[in-house]
């Protein structure tokens, strides 16, 4: 844990404000690592998850394109370009159940901001953080996990999980990210 946190203490006391993106394997911790991150830093955390396609855009073309199954456009414009901007600043939540944006999220002008999920260190953003981090997590823990949380294994297995490994290859996402952590390796789970 130390590099982590040695970094991530130097950044907090030298700046602003401290963007930290967290990409990953579905299913490898970010959401509960940016959680605990973001309760021990007092930070606040920006879900990738908020921004999944809106039904017009899943297209084969767009699911084709390395990255393009989120709405990085939206997620650009929403949060992204504000990260530097003084204050707090709101964006919008895609809601999957309804298909469409359902709430605006309001995020607090904090020192620490966490961007957590997959496809957050998406090229078409720029280097817009001070410090990455990509999550992995062995095949056989990741499927326990998605079933644990009453998600459909065959899908991840037919759909989601290929057009990740297809994103991490063609961008080099884990060879551009500062750490790469192995959730049920190293400390993720157990972070207090």
């Amino acid at each position: 844990m130390g590099k982590l946190e040695d970094k991530l203490e130097t950044l907090i006391k030298e700046k602003n404000r401290v963007v930290l993106a967290i990409d990953g394997m579905c299913a490898s911790g970010k959401t509960l690592f940016a959680s605990k991150l973001s309760e021990k830093y007092d930070g606040t955390v920006i879900h990738c998850d908020d921004f999944f396609l809106p039904p017009d855009m899943r297209t084969p073309k767009r699911y084709k394109e390395p990255g393009g199954n989120i709405h990085y456009e939206r997620l650009k414009t929403e949060v992204i370009d504000k990260l530097q901007s003084k204050g707090g600043f709101s964006y919008g939540r895609f809601d999957c159940k309804k298909m469409a944006i359902t709430e605006e999220v309001i995020v607090p002008d904090k020192k620490l901001v966490i961007v957590e999920g997959a496809y957050s260190m998406h090229p078409f953003f720029g280097k817009y953080y001070d410090m990455s981090l990509f999550m992995r997590v062995s095949t056989e823990e990741q499927e326990k996990r998605i079933v644990s949380r009453n998600q459909d294994l065959k899908v991840f297995r037919e759909k989601w999980m290929p057009l990740e490994r297809e994103y991490f290859i063609y961008m080099g996402i884990e060879e551009k990210a500062d750490l790469t952590i192995l959730s049920e390796h190293d400390f993720v789970l157990n972070y207090t």
